[in-house]
């Protein structure tokens, strides 16, 4: 059976044989038997490596424990509102945090970095992915944005649409076309700063696309 884990830029859980290339949770969010039942559990959204020091969990979506979500890469993780992981990505944290720091003054720690994505990512009166608008500059590559409905990553100034195994050719006409920004806002200057960690920042579809 597939389950229902994989994340979709928009932060929905879809069921999709696909594993991806990034692996994650935002805490239990299955019942007893593997079924989902909420959208998150707290504020602390993480993405991780694949792979840690051989642990391996079987099977998946175990009662009362977290519920493992698996990303095309992470730009649909940040886009999704996921930061590194402290323990398996603890130098990819260390650098985020640092980025972090200089972004917003005065805000140390998980618990306030964690704070700000959440109002960032999730709309407080409907509880489903907030969008924002546009910045007025241009955005950088890896971030999201909705375009009649359809998710897309912006890279090297087009728009690729995301499906759960990659990206589809570049939209046509993009210019010009109402959109709203998916990556919350301050990813979105992450990725300005040129990041780029431990795990693929895009799934080799766009690079090829």
């Amino acid at each position: 059976m597939t389950l229902q884990n994989r994340v979709t830029p928009l932060g929905e859980l879809v069921a999709d044989p696909g594993r991806g290339l990034v692996y994650g949770n935002r805490g239990c969010l299955h019942d007893a038997h593997g079924r989902i039942r909420r959208r998150y559990a707290g504020k602390r959204w993480i993405a991780c490596r694949l792979e840690f020091r051989g642990w391996l969990r079987r099977p998946l979506l175990q009662p009362g424990r977290f519920t493992e979500l698996f990303f095309l890469d992470e730009a649909t993780a940040f886009a999704a509102g996921h930061r590194p992981c402290a323990l398996c990505r603890r130098e990819d944290y260390d650098r985020f945090s640092a980025i972090w720091g200089e972004l917003h003054p005065g805000q140390v720690g998980a618990d306030g970095m964690d704070a700000q994505l959440h109002s960032e990512r999730v709309d407080p009166g409907t509880r489903a992915h907030r969008l924002h608008e546009l910045p007025a500059e241009e955005l950088p590559d890896g971030a999201f944005v909705l375009v009649e409905g359809r998710p897309c990553l912006v890279l090297d100034g087009r728009l690729h649409p995301w499906t759960p195994a990659g990206y589809d050719e570049p939209l046509r006409g993009a210019r010009g076309r109402a959109a709203l920004l998916v990556t919350p806002p301050s990813l979105v200057a992450v990725l300005r700063t040129g990041w780029s960690g431990s795990v693929p920042l895009l799934h080799p579809a766009a690079l090829a696309a």
